[in-house]
Parts: C-alpha cells; structure tokens; sequence
C-alpha cells in the first residue's frame, strides 16, 4: 500500500469519478467493481476496514435456502451463483461447509418440506449435494448429537468465509486496479451545488486534518449508517438496525465436523454451530438494536442464555455453559425496514438509492456484495458521465506461487489471504514463521505481514481484523502480547509509551464488548483485573485435544 502520507496528500489534488464511504464489504466491492471499470475511484472508512458488519456476521457464504421459503426465488438464484463463483475464485478463503439439519417429529419446517427445497437449491446449483442420512449414519456425522426424537438428518452443502479477510483481499483488487483506500477518514459532510453533490469534506482522525474533496459522485456504503449520510441530502430514515450475536467456545469443547443447522426450540429461529478457524462458531440472534451506533455493539445476558440453549437442545451431553465461552461478539445489520413486526422476518434484500448524486447501498447478504456493487453503479454511472458495463470479469486475479517446499495446507493459507501478492509479502518466510499459533489456523506470519503491509493503526486492527485472535483464543490473546510486540514492533515503529497506550485500549475494548457480559449489566473483568475466567497463561491457550487442519477443513 502507498504510504498513509503519500496518499492524504492525492486527496485533493484531483476530481475523483468517485468516491465510496465505506470500508466493509459493500463499500470494497464496489471500489473494485468500479476501478475494474477504469475509474478513479476513492474509498474512505472513518474507523478500520472491516470494522462493522463486516467483520461480526456469521461468516457464511450461502445460497440464500430460507428465501425459498418465502418464494423468493430470485434471490436465492442470485446467492447460490455467487456462493459458486467465490468457491471458484478464492479457495481456502472460501470454503465448503457442509451443513446437516436434524429430522425430528413435530419439529419445522419438516423433513418433506426441507427436502424439497434442498432439491430446487441444489437444481440452481446445477449440482446434487444433498442427501437424507438415516440414525447411524447421522451419528457418525455428528457424535452427540441428539435432540428429542432425533431420527435422521438432511445434509447439504454451503460455504464458509473470514468475513474481515474477504473484506481485505477485495480492497487489495481494488487497489491493484488503481483505487485508493485509506481508514480512519470519515465524511465530515457533503457539498452540494445547484441541489447535487459535487463533493464532500474528509476529516482525518489520526492526523486532525480536513480535505475538501471533489467527487462526480458519493456512493454511500456505510450499511447501518447509511441513514445518517443520507440526511444530508434530507433523505427519510430506511434502516431498522437489527443486532446479531455469536459465541466461541474451544473446539475441543464442542467438536462438530458438520455445521449443525436447527431451528430453536423456543421460538423457531434458525440457529447454527460450525467449526471455523478452530474454534466453533455458535449464532445467531435476531434483536431490534436500540443501543447507540457509535458504541460497538455487545453481546447480553440473555443472548448468551438463547444461544447456550439451542447447543444444549441439540447436544444435551455436551452440558455447554457460559464458563465455557472463549469470546462474543456482535454485529448490526443494515436491514431494510419493511413494517415486519418480527424481526427476523424483515427483508433481507438490498436497496439502491440515488438521490441528489449521493448513491446509498445497503441492506443485503454478503454473499451478493458483487452484484450489489453493480447496482450502485448503474445509478452512480450518469452522474461520472463514464459508460459502465455489468460484468462477469473475475474478481479475485489468480494467487501467486509460494516455495514448493511449504506445506500445502500453508501455501493455501497465505494464497487465499494474499492472493497474487502473497509470494512477495511471503518471501524470506522462515520455518517459525509459517507455524500455527496454539490453538487457531493462524499462522505467525500473518501478524508480520499485517503490521507491515495492511495498514494496521492500533492494535484491535492487527488482533480483531486482520487476524482473529482476538476472539479466537482467551481474553483477546493477551497473553501472547509480548511476542506479538517483538514480531510486529520493527514494522510499527510505535514507541514504548504508544505500545502501552494500545495495550490499555485493546483491553479496554475486549473486556467491553468481546467477553462475557456480567449478570449486572456490566462485562466481566479479564485475568488480571480483578477476576475473569481462570489465570491468564500461555498453558490456557492450547487445548487438550487435536485441532483442525490448517485447512480449514474438517479436522486433522
């Protein structure tokens, strides 16, 4: 990436064709769809890339199966192409998953049902995946499994991502086709001549400065904060912020090869728990989010209780308790607010708006980000007065070859994360450097690579995004700060007050929001400050039993 200096300094020096407020995986897709194009394009995020949404979903890259239900037949056609496309062109970034749903009396939507869905799924797939397993075999798939009635199950495919990373290697593409990105710029407000934008003020929150910035056209791409951009042009609210929550526990706590697809027992939403980064993933919640947007999202009590249960109603031996979380984490969705008194019936489909130049996109699944992107820019295209074109043209160009010598499971991991730049951000690798952190696929090169090269301005944006430590092993990873700092530190350049200064808020911010919350309406304290779940020590990181492949696959 070219030098935060360096590129502060183009901010005003041109007329941008446009400019994407927006670091998460709708302002990222259409950066590069339009830089694809051929045009200059600017992309601002006021926090770090990836920091909302897009780095708290469920990470699943799916064919949109509950949109059959509701005869939404387009969409679902729309995410199974997409799914299909993203497996093609980012292996190991993009994995198979594969999901088994339990056939038990009494319980919805029903084998029949399901089953008839999964054949039209599989049809705009063009493949046959799916299959009903009888009792033994459903055991075999899924040891302790074992809600009431459990006769059989159907099993299915779909697919997996890290959500943060995909965010990354599409604003990498983006970059190599000639757009610029930078986080920690917010839009400050927009200017407006003759009753359209013709541009907008960036404010830099690390350096203090603002830039008077001259655009053709402003995309909108700050999903749960759209509406607020959107009142500068005195646009009525569209969104109805809906809170998701998750849970990770060890996977030696809860091993599942399958992801393990239900509906509650309570209420009759769907649920899941999938192994993801060697850990399993447990979510998700379906809540109106009353909190403020500008204070991260956290998980709560009850939310902890809701997800507890359904594991326990699918696998009652395995008595999962809160002791057992390593980390939450929540997220809000930018979802479109159709009158749905319930929640989770509210649409999910994405909405393209231009009103006075300024193009708003949000709403959506990140599986479409692609051809959201598109529609963005069909409506943003006559304001650039350049031609654009919808195009099948591959997203991602082709990963660079790595040291035959590596592992496979290592040279597909740096591939899919790097992409063509992974054989010069990986040269002069060293043996350590390419070794599983305890407990996670991670590899301690990754950290290197990221303090480095991926413009990591605090610490939350090495151990939250551009890897996932920080919810991945106990307390955030704290206790692998000291060699963190002494691989990261030479490409850094922070001072030893700076790093102290980091450590302080990178605690501050896991102990908030990324750990269990207390019954009293606070979060408990970590290791160290008073209390936390057990002493904080490189023993508590590494679990008693195998861990996953680096893969990503479904075990070692």
């Amino acid at each position: 990436m070219t030098s935060r200096p360096e590129t502060l300094k183009q901010l005003e020096a041109q007329m941008w064709d446009l400019v994407v407020i927006g670091g998460g995986i709708s302002g990222a897709g259409v950066a590069q769809q339009a830089a694809h194009q051929g045009w200059s394009v600017l992309l601002v995020e006021r926090r770090d890339f990836a920091w909302g949404t897009s780095s708290r979903s469920s990470k699943l890259v799916h064919g949109g199966l509950r949109y059959l239900k509701e005869g939404d037949l387009k969409t679902t056609l729309h995410c199974v192409r997409e799914r299909n496309r993203l497996l093609r062109e980012a292996p190991g970034l993009v994995e198979p998953q594969s999901f088994l749903f339990a056939d038990c009396p009494g319980r919805k939507p029903g084998r029949w049902l399901m089953q008839t869905g999964l054949v039209v799924y599989d049809l705009m797939a063009a493949q046959r995946s799916h299959f009903h397993a009888d009792l033994a075999t459903t055991q075999a798939l899924a040891p302790g499994l074992a809600p009431p009635g459990l006769r059989g199950a159907l099993v299915f495919q779909d697919a997996k991502t890290d959500d943060a990373r995909l965010v990354l290697r599409v604003l990498q593409e983006a970059r190599l086709l000639g757009a610029t990105t930078l986080n920690y710029v917010a839009a400050s407000g927009l200017r407006l001549e003759g009753g359209r934008i013709t541009g907008l003020n960036l404010h830099d929150a690390l350096g203090g400065t603002t830039y008077a910035v001259r655009a053709r056209c402003v995309v909108n791409a700050t999903g749960a904060w759209a509406d607020r951009l959107r009142a500068g042009v005195g646009a009525a609210p569209l969104l109805r912020p809906l809170r998701g929550s998750h849970l990770l526990v060890p996977f030696w706590r809860l091993p599942v090869a399958q992801s393990i697809s239900l509906m509650h027992p309570r209420d009759g939403r769907p649920v899941f728990l999938y192994p993801w980064e060697g850990a399993t993933l447990i979510g998700t919640t379906d809540l109106d989010h009353a909190g403020s947007l500008d204070t991260e999202a956290s998980i709560t009590p009850a939310e902890v209780d809701y997800l507890v249960e359904a594991v326990n109603d699918q696998f009652p031996a395995a008595r999962l308790t809160p002791a057992d979380i390593t980390a939450c984490y929540a997220g809000v969705r930018p979802v479109i607010d159709d009158g749905q008194k319930d929640a989770s019936k509210a649409t999910r489909d994405h909405v393209v708006r231009d009103e006075s130049g300024l193009v708003t996109l949000t709403g959506g699944k990140l599986t479409t980000f692609r051809l959201m992107a598109q529609d963005a820019l069909a409506l943003a295209a006559p304001h650039v007065g350049k031609p654009f074109e919808r195009s099948d043209a591959a997203l991602f160009t082709p990963a660079s070859l790595l040291n035959p010598r590596w592992s496979p499971a290592v040279r597909q991991r740096l591939q899919a994360r790097y992409g063509s730049q992974a054989a010069p951000l990986c040269a002069g690798a060293r043996d350590e450097d390419l070794q599983c952190i305890p407990g996670t696929q991670t590899l301690w090169i990754e950290l290197a690579v990221a303090a480095q090269c991926e413009a990591v301005e605090h610490l939350d944006d090495l151990l939250l995004r551009r890897t996932r430590l920080g919810i991945l092993l106990p307390h955030g990873a704290l206790a692998l700060l000291p060699r963190i700092r002494t691989l990261c530190a030479p490409h850094l350049g922070w001072s030893d007050a700076r790093w102290d200064e980091e450590t302080a808020r990178y605690r501050a911010i896991i102990a908030a929001h990324y750990q269990l919350p207390d019954r009293n309406g606070g979060f408990a304290p970590l290791a160290g400050e008073g209390g936390g779940r057990g002493a904080l020590s490189g023993a508590a990181l590494v679990p008693p039993s195998p861990q996953p492949s680096p893969t990503g696959g479904e075990g070692a």
